[in-house]
C-alpha cells in the first residue's frame, strides 16, 4: 500500500488534542474521517507527537496508508476539502517508503511557546498565546533555561500520567526571546530535542514564567531539576501558547 507523509496546520482550541477519542473532537479523528470519504473504510494514521487539548501545530507531521495511489498534490487538495470548515490544513503531502514513520523515523521535534505581556485584554491573539498582565526579565529566564540543557533526569517536569519508560531525556535547545510587538510584547520560547516527556514544554514554560515575574530565581531551576520530584516544579503553562513548530528527518521528505 502507498504511503503518504502529510504536514500539517491546525488550531487546537476546538479539539481534545491530536489522539482520537470516541465522540469527541480530534485532529486525527477529522482527518480520518476525510480519508475515510475518499477511500471508504477504517484508517489510521500516525504522528509524530500527540499534542494536548489546546495545544496548536504548524509543523506537526504523519503518516497514512492508501489502496490508491495517489499523486501528494491531489491527496493534500482533497484531504483539505473534506477538513473543511475544521481548522485543520495539510499544508504539504509526500508519497514516501512503505518503512518510513512520522514518529519512529524522526530525529528532532521543536517546540515553541508564545507569551504575550501587555495590560489590555487580548483581541486578534487570544487564544493563540498566553497573555500575562506583567513584565518578564528575559536574561533572567535564560538563565533558569539553561540549567535545563543537555541529558537530565526530567521527573520533576514530567506529568504525573506521562507514560515514558523513562524520564532521561536530552534538550538540546531552550531560547528565550523578547520580540516587540504591536501594543505589548512577546516572549518566544523555542525547545529543541528527539523526543519530550508528557507536559514538559508546558512545565518548562510555567516554571521560567515564574523566574522572569521575579517569583524564583534561576537557580531556583536548577534545584527544581535536581529534585527529580514533581512538587518541585513551577506552575504548568496553558496550552493554547504552545505550538508544534517542526520535525525533522534524516531525510526530509518535503520538498
Amino acid at each position: 500500500m502507498p504511503r503518504y507523509a502529510l504536514k500539517v496546520e491546525y488550531h487546537g482550541g476546538p479539539f481534545v488534542g491530536w489522539q482520537r477519542q470516541t465522540e469527541l473532537p480530534s485532529v486525527q479523528g477529522n482527518i480520518e474521517q476525510a480519508l475515510s470519504i475518499l477511500e471508504p473504510g477504517d484508517h489510521t494514521i500516525v504522528a509524530a507527537g500527540r499534542t494536548d487539548a489546546g495545544v496548536h501545530a504548524v509543523g506537526q507531521v504523519a503518516h497514512c496508508d492508501l489502496v490508491s495511489d495517489w499523486t501528494p498534490f491531489r491527496l493534500s487538495e482533497a484531504l483539505n476539502f473534506h477538513l473543511k470548515p475544521s481548522p485543520i490544513s495539510i499544508v504539504s503531502c509526500a508519497k514516501v517508503d512503505e518503512d518510513w514513520h512520522a514518529r519512529f523515523s524522526a530525529v528532532e521535534r521543536k517546540y515553541e511557546f508564545r507569551i504575550v505581556c501587555r495590560r489590555a485584554p487580548l483581541t486578534h491573539e487570544n487564544g493563540l498565546v498566553w497573555h500575562v498582565k506583567h513584565h518578564l526579565d528575559v536574561k533572567a529566564m535564560q538563565r533558569g533555561a539553561n540549567y535545563l540543557l543537555g541529558n537530565h533526569d526530567f521527573t520533576t517536569f514530567r506529568s504525573s500520567i506521562c507514560q515514558a519508560t523513562s524520564p532521561v531525556k536530552t534538550l538540546d535547545e531552550l531560547l528565550v526571546t523578547e520580540i516587540p510587538i504591536n501594543n505589548g510584547t512577546e516572549i518566544r520560547f523555542t525547545i529543541r530535542a528527539r523526543s519530550f516527556l508528557h507536559n514538559q514544554v508546558r512545565s518548562f514554560v510555567g516554571t521560567l514564567e515564574r523566574v522572569g515575574a521575579g517569583a524564583w530565581s534561576p537557580e531556583d531551576v536548577l534545584q527544581a531539576l535536581s529534585a527529580k520530584n514533581r512538587t518541585a516544579c513551577g506552575p504548568v503553562s496553558p496550552p493554547y501558547g504552545l505550538y508544534l513548530s517542526s520535525v525533522r528527518y534524516p531525510i526530509e521528505p518535503f520538498i
